[in-house]
């Protein structure tokens, strides 16, 4: 037997490239066959559409069973052929196009009789599916774990036929028809499955599936041994999954099937979702909880179509960036930061660099430079990003950080803090911004009553709470001294974004700045403020809490309930 072809380096070819005849990989039912006749175990796992197909092969599968259940269940009917086999092959159209490892279908019945057997092969090999698997019970079926022993079986010569008329009607060789045999189910007994099963096998089956309810293998395991891998033998250990596969191995089983658990999964995971958004009258709390929309678009191929639009349109806009500052120890954090940078402390099993990496990453601001000074070499073990040094880090400020990164901002950059957490909406808010200078202020003030709080904002106009955009410029960051006349709008929270003309803004602001004697002991701050008091204004982003910095040991308390989805914010 040829030996397999990794799938993922053999992908499916353009359509382009077979019409100008070029070479043609292994067809998808040629590697499913070769799975099915593999002299070691290989698995099969379950899909239902094109998304949850694409998450199958990435996650190393070599073959999907498209499950009859998972199938009528995504329509949202029931698993007794209320969902028409049009509606299904139409559904394996696009798992076919989304992967390019091959695609048992589980086919119930055949639809029908013989002659809807012969249409569904054809119809499914149009459609570069790999094989498909049919069940000896009658048209309509039901699920094999409903009652299986009152469903009745259908005629072995019947059966036989049926699969006779889709082996006479494939025009490809390889494409497979596994029969499946529910003897066992319907509480008929061994005899009556071996004998079936030699019938299927004689009537030009490629491979028997046998399947079993019972909550341990003893039935399929004896099947195995008197049947004596006559074909391909196939199994789907839903009831008795907790049997270890070398188990499986050691019995000659060809394919195992784990046939329902990536549809059961989704459903636990948009209950819980689902119930936490009605409960909370928000998404806030959950949203980092959740797949990011970057990550569907990434599954749906939006990368490739970006290719393909600078490929034909050209470059339509710059790569957005941003600029980490976390060259600071943290010396509120006492014996934490003893070795590590206060960027690097762990927040519920990872650093908080790297949670703030992957919510950049996630929104695609892929260029992240970050300026590090204390235990340097703890950041660097980061990936994807850059790591710049201030090497003066005990004697200088956020300025002068700023200052060794300049070469990295871009027409589209966000700097920030290295000691954030915050609810992916605020980057994404941020990022929709179409100003040329953007600074992010929570509305919420303060609770630590302190006259010299930092970061306190004073703007044009405080939060009205409307829906969409607020139109406010800031007026001045600072300490709140003792003679202010009005209070602050709100807190800046160490963020801003800078694009367009504000870049040029930037750099001769930084210029001005770099020319005082005090400039090694400027924070941010002054650099924001520079920008207010030029003739272009400052605008504001206003939120309402879901951020955090971690200053103390009391932040790390609450950094870890915010990570998990709580509300343990300042």
């Amino acid at each position: 037997m040829q030996p397999l072809k990794d799938p993922l380096k053999h992908p499916r070819p353009a359509r382009s490239a077979v019409l100008r005849g070029e070479d043609r990989p292994e067809r998808k039912s040629t590697r499913l066959r070769a799975l099915l006749e593999s002299n070691d175990l290989e698995f099969l796992m379950e899909a239902h559409n094109g998304i949850s197909a694409r998450i199958v092969e990435e996650s190393g599968f070599r073959g999907i069973w498209a499950s009859g259940l998972a199938l009528s269940a995504q329509f949202g009917v029931r698993d007794n052929n209320e969902a028409s086999w049009t509606q299904i092959v139409d559904m394996l159209e696009f798992m076919s196009d989304a992967t390019s490892i091959p695609i048992l279908l589980d086919g119930d019945t055949g639809y029908g009789n013989f002659n809807n057997m012969r249409r569904l092969v054809r119809k499914l090999e149009q459609r570069d599916i790999g094989g498909v698997c049919i069940e000896d019970k009658l048209f309509p079926k039901t699920n094999s774990f409903i009652d299986g022993e009152r469903q009745p079986l259908a005629n072995v010569d019947e059966f036989c036929g049926k699969i006779e008329a889709g082996r006479d009607s494939r025009i490809d060789p390889d494409f497979c028809i596994v029969a499946r045999v529910e003897a066992l189910i319907a509480g008929w007994g061994l005899d009556e499955a071996l004998r079936r099963a030699h019938a299927y096998r004689e009537a030009g089956a490629d491979a028997i599936l046998i399947h079993s309810k019972q909550r341990d293998p003893d039935e399929v395991l004896a099947f195995a041994r008197r049947w004596r891998g006559r074909s391909p033998l196939v199994i789907v250990p839903t009831r008795y999954y907790r049997t270890p596969a070398d188990t499986y191995r050691e019995a000659g089983i060809s394919v195992a099937i784990w046939a329902n658990h990536l549809l059961r999964a989704a459903i636990t995971a948009m209950q819980r979702t689902a119930g936490q958004i009605q409960r909370a009258e928000s998404v806030a709390d959950i949203e980092d909880q959740i797949a990011s929309v970057a990550e569907v678009f990434r599954l749906q191929g939006a990368e490739e179509l970006a290719g393909a639009e600078k490929r034909y349109f050209g470059n339509r806009g710059a790569d957005r960036s941003a600029i980490v500052l976390a060259a600071s120890r943290g010396n509120d954090l006492d014996a934490v930061t003893a070795e590590l940078p206060k960027a690097m402390i762990p927040i519920a099993g990872s650093p908080l660099l790297q949670r703030l990496v992957d919510t950049f990453k996630g929104r695609q601001v892929n260029e992240i430079t970050v300026v590090a000074g204390y235990h340097a070499e703890t950041i660097e073990s980061i990936g994807g990003i850059e790591v710049v040094r201030n090497p003066d880090y005990e004697h200088n400020g956020e300025l002068a950080s700023l200052n060794c990164a300049l070469g990295s901002i871009t027409e589209d950059t966000v700097i920030t803090y290295g000691d954030l957490l915050f609810r992916s909406y605020v980057l994404d808010d941020l990022l929709s911004r179409e100003d040329e200078v953007v600074a992010v202020v929570d509305t919420r003030l303060p609770q630590i009553a302190s006259p010299d709080y930092r970061d306190l904002v004073w703007c044009t106009r405080g939060p009205s709470h409307q829906l969409f955009h607020e139109d406010v410029n800031l007026l001045k960051v600072s300490f709140r001294q003792g003679g202010e006349s009005t209070p602050p709008c709100g807190r800046w929270i160490g963020m801003l974004r800078v694009s367009g003309a504000g870049i040029v803004r930037l750099h001769e602001a930084m210029a001005t700045l770099r020319a005082r004697e005090d400039f090694d002991r400027l924070s941010l701050t002054d650099l924001i403020n520079a920008l207010a008091s030029g003739d272009q204004p400052v605008k504001v982003l206003y939120i309402h809490g879901h951020w955090l910095d971690v200053n103390s040991m009391e932040d790390l308390g609450r950094a870890t309930d915010f990570s998990y989805g709580g509300a343990a914010e300042r």
